[in-house]
């Protein structure tokens, strides 16, 4: 085995965006409603059976292959936790108008009101910006009580929600860590890589202006239900500052051939490397979804090459083993968590 590149998968959305990926892609932009790239997917939208899922060279399902061989795919330890789920979706959002307010359930939430292991703790790497202010918003500046928060739902008050939440500017190289159950939105001109846990459950807060059912955004839960899922607790500024990391820069010893771009607490979620291939860095055997941010190079590996360039996306099975990056490449490499680091925040327990 060995990895395995994979084309655009944009499924359509409510929001406008998308031009980011095309150019980075090198693709024609389809019809401005295809913000978001599902890369390395086995995760369906919700409610449907397949939209949303990647497909192999093959004509396969990612997913299906997934269940045929999880071990040579998954690696064993991670079979013998997660099964045959990757842990993980990675995409390219590239929002060409601020997405609406919104949040996602925690794994306590999901397990008990849509039987679901998994919620949807999420991350942005930011990979561009266009604007004067590039912003992205999350939590509350303040506690929030929750006869308020009802009513600014109810109301569709969304300058009072924008208002309530922290107004963060971004660029090229930051990441930020969302934990689920938080209030959040993504500014207009932000193009991100997003890493989340693989479901796709969004509870909407804000919903007046989009193309969004009324009655919709809620999962099925029904509204009250659905909106007792937000956190209502502010973050205080270490609070936030512990869900922010930003890029090292560059350098030219060992330490910066790979580096670590998440804030420790996205350890239980997944994990994600910055790598750089002129320093021909030897990658340990796992399953990834690798993005090829900028250059070209290759993979190596035991008896395989993998040519790869700007806007590349590949899926690596965990049976490829080691892995070598070689050239004048730089990659970003998205990492389900580790089982033993998955297992702090386990709902079963």
């Amino acid at each position: 085995m060995q990895p395995i590149e994979l084309g655009p998968n944009q499924p359509r959305q409510f929001y406008l965006g998308g031009e980011a990926i095309a150019e980075l892609r090198g693709i024609t932009e389809r019809d401005g409603y295809r913000p978001e790239d599902w890369v390395g997917s086995a995760t369906p939208r919700f409610g449907m059976e397949e939209d949303g899922l990647s497909r192999l060279p093959d004509g396969r399902y990612l997913r299906d292959a997934l269940e045929a061989d999880p071990e040579r795919w998954l690696g064993p330890a991670h079979a013998e936790y997660f099964e045959s789920s990757p842990a993980l979706l990675v995409k390219f959002l590239d929002a060409g108008q601020r997405l609406p307010v919104h949040v996602h359930p925690d794994r306590s939430f999901a397990y008990r009101h849509l039987g679901s292991v998994h919620g949807k703790t999420e991350a942005w790497v930011v990979l561009g910006v266009r604007g004067a202010s590039p912003t992205v918003y999350l939590g509350w500046s303040r506690d929030v009580e929750a006869a308020e928060l009802s009513r600014w739902v109810a109301d569709q008050d969304t300058a009072t929600m924008l208002g309530q939440l922290h107004e963060l500017t971004v660029g090229p190289g930051d990441a930020v860590l969302v934990p689920a159950g938080t209030p959040h939105a993504i500014g207009g001109g932000v193009f991100v890589a997003e890493l989340q846990e693989p479901t796709d459950f969004s509870i909407m807060l804000e919903f007046k202006g989009f193309d969004i059912d009324q009655a919709g955004g809620d999962l099925g839960l029904g509204r009250d239900l659905a909106v007792s899922s937000v956190r209502r607790k502010a973050f205080n500024a270490s609070e936030l500052d512990g869900l922010r990391r930003h890029a090292a820069a560059r350098g030219s010893s060992e330490d910066y051939v790979v580096q670590d771009v998440m804030p420790v607490a996205a350890d239980p979620y997944f994990r994600a490397q910055r790598v750089f291939g002129r320093g021909a860095p030897r990658l340990e055997a796992s399953f990834a979804v690798v993005l090829v941010i900028a250059g070209d190079g290759s993979l190596e590996g035991d008896g395989w090459k993998v040519p790869v360039k700007r806007g590349s996306t590949l899926v690596v099975p965990w049976a490829s083993g080691e892995v070598r990056v070689t050239g004048e490449v730089e990659l970003l490499r998205c990492l389900p968590p580790l089982p033993s680091d998955a297992k702090t925040d386990d709902p079963t327990a």
